[in-house]
Formats: C-alpha cells, structure tokens, sequence
C-alpha cells in the first residue's frame, strides 16, 4: 500500500495518519466544513472536504470516500472507530472497488455486530455466556416468563446495541413491561432494528475486555487485558492494563477464550473481546468489538506493539511478526479520557472555545488529540478533547504519574472530566483495585469535587503564604546584608 485514506476525524484521525507516515505511506484525511482547521487535516499529505457538520452529510457518506479514493489513488481505508468502522455495506462497497478495507471482513462484523448471533457462534468452542434467551424476543408476556426464570434482576439489551443505548435493566417483574417497552424504542430509534434479549443482570460486575490481534494465515494473538470498569451511563471514562485483579492463571484462560471468538467468526485485524467478570472471578462473554478501541493505547504501551502500523501489515496480507509466548507484559498504564463534559452535572456535554489549552509533558506521558488551543469543540461529534495515557513500572507509579499529569494538563473554556479523574486516582476503592463498573453510583457525588476544589484551593493557598513569607524573609536578610555590605565598603581602603 502507498496511499491509505482515513476516513475519520479528530485524535484517532491524527494517531493513525502519524503511524501510517512512520510507515513510509501517503496519507489522506478527510473532513467536514466545521473540522476544516482540525490537526488531522493538517497532519495528513492530501485533505479532501467531504461536506458539512452532521455526520451523515459527511463523514458517514461512503460513497463520497470511496469516490474520493478513486480519485487519488488510495490503495487502503483505514475506518478508525467510530461512523463507518463496524458498517458491513461499507465494507463490501470498499473491497468491492478495489480497496483494502483496513479491518475485519463484513461477515466477522455481521456475526459480531448481532449479539445474538455472536452468542450462537462462541457457544460453539464453549465460551462461558451469560443465561440468558438464545434469540431475540417480542412477546412482552413470552419475555416476562423469561425472565422470571432467568431471576432478576435482568438486563433488556438491544441486539444491535452498543454504548448503553438500547440497556434497561429491570430489578423486578412489576417493572419489567414498562422497561422493556422503553428498550425496544430506544433500539428503534438509535440501530433501526428493535430486536432484544434478555439475560441475567451480573450483579457488581467488572468490565474486561482483551484485546485480539489475527492475520490472514490463522495466526490469532491476545495482547493481555484492560480493566474498563469506570463508566458512567454504560460508557467508559478511564482503562486501565493490566487489571488489579487477574491472576496469572486467569488472564491465560480469558485470552485463550478471546482467540477464540476470534476463531469463531474467522476475525482479522485487531478486535477486542469483551467479558463481565464477577465478584467470585467467573467471567462472562459480553460483546467483541470488530474495529480498533478507544482504549487502544494502554495495550499499545504494556506491550511494545502500535496496533494501528500492525492492522495495515495484516491487510498487507503479512504474518504476525510474533507469537504468544514473545508477548509480555511491561509495566503498567492508566487512560483518561478527557471529555467537554460537566462531572458536577450527571456528565452532560459541554461545548465553547478551549481558550487556554495546555498539555502535560514529561516521562511516560502521551496525549491522543486532536484539538489546539483557540479551537471550538464543536457540538456534532463526541465531545472527547483528549486520551491522557500514562506508563509507568508498576500500577502505584502509573496512578501516581496520572495525578501529576492532571495537575499539569490546564483547559479553559469548556468544562472536562480532569477534575473527576483526579477524583478516582485519589479514591480508595480505585487504589486499592476493589472496585466494579458501579463505582460511580456507589461513590460518586457532584459535591466531592467542590471539596477536592476546596481542598486544593487551601492547599494553593497555604503553599502561596508559605513562598511570601519566605521571600519576605529572604528580602529582610538581603536587605540587612545590603546594608553590612555598605558599611565594609565605605571603610575598605583600595589598594
């Protein structure tokens, strides 16, 4: 491949187009008429204008892509996450023009892209799964029965679903109609496909996920685990690798399941297998996710690997340059991410000019963005400014590097999520690695941060009194000498 086309924006638009330079290959960025001075345009060799704000005028317009890599020459796409990345149409219309789509095959995310489909398909090599229903339901009373054999509480999921859209879950029968009224629509309205299922609500679950990495020769790796058990409304704010939690034994035998299901939809590229791990260590099949994650970095940094320069090798159609037993894990990382939302409002989005944007610097520290100070965060995308990643030898030290990290990294103009990763590096649960994916339900108040405001701000100011006196004092000495000084040179004789 000589020219690859991202067809994607903002921070993994950028991290993906400075691999691919690494690589030696031409890249292409395109974007909407509101990303127009976004860095990823900058960064890439050619930029193509693909039409206005909303995605569906641009960035989730494949044909316009596809036509615009016609017209350039481009050999590959890489989709990054996001808009057209898990969209099987697209895929085929990809290959179908002659291009290499940067990713799985359709098939793999057809099967993958429908739960209950996925579910059929792991069962096979014996993938511990969630009780459940074994296909979608609309008979409300059917499913009621259901589900009172299943033992609530129970969880409603959308069968086309992802980030939390189209989950309800139900703690009793009385509520169980109106909850799943209410997920069929919401199904309907977000995928166009209201088809649900019902299983077994695993009570103070984590959410682990591992992260897969297969060629076009059978060659299937796992690159260990990320802990992503701190969510709020089912979606993730801050990953970890590895988990405070697995054992040596365990994590081998949840990485040996995720090739699996790897194996189970013959899958390509890099994909990440999701499992729910519960409170006595039994884990559960949740998802697998057909495309590059959020969370990507943190796997990148425990192992030495860029995921993104190994996906196009693989579309290349070369081997997997390693095997199981090279793979080690080399410390640990921790990743923030920093979103234009309010902590002190239930996390709703915010939007304005990031009128001050400084990043943090120093070692083991890495920042995937894609804005620059003065820049609008613009309201028709995920309002994600940043990834804060760190690495360091061990989980004390990365937690540690992370708060240093957040005290250096200063925005003004919109409101983040900083201040609420500040809040979990500083958490005992957090610490002490005994926490689940209820850790901000069970522990999360708006009011902790005006006290950890408070706290700093007493805390600036004691050390700010603290730095007067003593240069008071210093001046008060210098002042005495001064005038000592004075003294010994009026009554010096010159020679």
């Amino acid at each position: 491949m000589k020219k690859i086309l991202v067809a994607n924006r903002g921070e993994i638009a950028l991290r993906i187009i400075r691999s691919i330079k690494e690589m030696g290959i031409q890249t292409v960025a395109v974007y909407s008429e509101v990303d127009r001075d976004s860095p990823h345009v900058k960064a890439a060799d050619e930029a193509v204008l693909l039409g206005p704000a909303p995605s569906k005028d641009s960035y989730l317009r494949g044909d316009k892509i596809i036509e615009i890599c016609k017209q350039l020459q481009v050999d590959g796409i890489h989709p990054g996450f996001g808009f057209l990345s898990e969209n099987s149409e697209f895929a085929l219309a990809v290959e179908a023009a002659g291009i290499t789509f940067i990713g799985p095959s359709a098939h793999a995310m057809e099967i993958m892209g429908s739960k209950l489909a996925a579910k059929e398909a792991v069962a096979k090599y014996n993938t511990p799964l969630v009780p459940g229903t074994e296909e979608a339901i609309t008979d409300i009373e059917l499913a009621k029965k259901r589900a009172v054999e299943i033992g609530f509480p129970i969880l409603i999921k959308a069968s086309a679903g992802g980030g939390g859209k189209g989950m309800r879950i139900v703690e009793n029968v009385e509520e169980f109609e109106e909850q799943m009224n209410r997920a069929i629509s919401e199904a309907v309205s977000a995928f166009g496909d209201g088809a649900v299922f019902i299983e077994k609500y695993v009570l103070g679950p984590r959410h682990i996920e591992i992260q897969v990495l297969a060629d076009k020769h059978g060659n299937i790796v796992y690159l260990f685990e990320r802990e992503c058990s701190i969510q709020r409304r089912h979606q993730k704010v801050i990953e970890e690798a590895p988990s405070a939690v697995l054992t040596p034994e365990l994590r081998k035998k949840m990485g040996e399941d995720a090739v699996n299901v790897a194996r189970s939809c013959n899958y390509v590229g890099a994909g990440t297998v999701e499992f729910l791990l519960d409170a006595h260590r039994n884990y559960y099949f949740l998802e697998m996710n057909t495309r590059l994650q959020v969370e990507h970095p943190v796997s990148e940094l425990i192992t030495g690997i860029d995921l993104v320069k190994e996906q196009v090798k693989v579309a290349r159609g070369e081997e997997l340059s390693f095997k199981q037993e090279d793979l080690k894990i080399l410390g640990h990382a921790i990743e923030l991410r920093v979103y234009a939302e309010d902590p002190q409002n239930n996390f709703l989005p915010d939007i304005g000019k990031l009128e001050i944007y400084k990043k943090p610097e120093g070692p083991g520290v890495r920042i995937d963005d894609g804005f620059e100070e003065g820049m609008q965060i613009p309201i028709y995308y995920d309002p994600m400014i940043s990834k804060l990643i760190v690495h360091a030898e061990n989980r004390e030290a990365a937690i540690g590097r992370m708060k240093r990290a957040i005290k250096e990294y200063h925005i003004k103009g919109v409101k983040n999520t900083l201040s609420f990763g500040s809040y979990v590096m500083n958490h005992p649960a957090f610490v002490s690695g005994d926490f689940d994916t209820g850790f901000v339900k069970d522990h999360f108040k708006a009011s902790d941060l005006n006290l950890q405001d408070e706290k700093e701000m007493q805390i600036a100011a004691q050390l700010a009194a603290h730095i007067y006196l003593s240069q008071a004092k210093q001046s008060e000495n210098s002042a005495k000498e001064g005038i000592a000084e004075s003294k010994w040179k009026k009554n010096r004789t010159i020679y």
